[in-house]
């Protein structure tokens, strides 16, 4: 992390807004020392999720990048991507679905792709999935899934299957970091993604004993590659249905 070069653009973001150390500190909530402290080139000693409060303050984004040897960084995210999806593919096999990676779609101007779109004939129910190896941007995330959401019954439709239901399911590969930036923005997520791992399993290891007027699936499961997740992964309880 290149901490003076931080320290300089933060410095001239709240300087172009007119705003004083004092100003920015408090719409942190920190103290006017950190702020200066920060400007002056200690971001590196500075809590990461702190330093994105200053950011977000002046309405920009903090990137931390990791680099290893070259290129390999990259490659091993796309390892562990790659190893999520098969896992879900292959658990859905079990349960009697079609389970298809890297879905594109284009409609207007919209273009995208769902990490895994699944088909079950028998209960006609769609299955969105959403696979990410870390979290990123929360709020840009979000708005990507929304978008997959909006045309994923068009897309089925274009598939031949005429889905009757539609889950959605955000697998997420387990870290500490990912843990702690979920927790941050529980709320969001609660609402977004009111079931857990054990719900997600259990509906879809066997879609057809999910009654037909059950709420829809909407799964947050943490997942740690082939291995099997455990009560403990829940972030949120299953909805009790009548």
């Amino acid at each position: 992390m290149d901490g003076v070069r931080i320290g300089r653009i933060l410095r001239a973001l709240r300087m172009r807004r007119g705003w004083r150390q004092l100003d920015l500190a408090e719409r942190v909530g920190v103290s006017q020392s950190l702020i200066a402290r920060v400007e002056r080139g200690g971001a590196g000693r500075l809590r990461l999720d702190s330093l994105e409060r200053i950011a977000q303050a002046l309405e920009t984004r903090l990137t931390v990048r990791l680099d290893w040897h070259g290129e390999a960084a990259d490659r091993l995210l796309d390892a562990g991507h790659a190893e999520l999806i098969e896992f879900l593919v292959g658990l859905l096999r079990e349960g009697g679905w079609e389970g298809i990676p890297e879905v594109t779609f284009s409609v207007g101007s919209e273009r995208g792709s769902f990490d895994i779109l699944a088909w079950h004939e028998p209960t006609g129910t769609l299955l969105i999935v959403e696979v990410k190896t870390v979290v990123p941007d929360v709020q840009a995330m979000l708005a990507t899934f929304d978008r997959k959401q909006r045309h994923a019954n068009g897309v089925a439709r274009g598939r031949g299957w005429r889905p009757a239901r539609i889950w959605s399911l955000l697998a997420i590969g387990e870290s500490r970091t990912s843990r702690r930036r979920v927790e941050a923005h529980s709320a969001t997520f609660a609402a977004r993604f009111p079931d857990g791992a054990v719900a997600a399993k259990r509906s879809l290891r066997a879609p057809a004993a999910v009654p037909a007027g059950a709420a829809a699936l909407r799964a947050l499961w943490f997942l740690t590659g082939r291995t099997r997740a455990s009560p403990r992964q829940r972030v949120v309880t299953r909805r009790r249905t009548s």
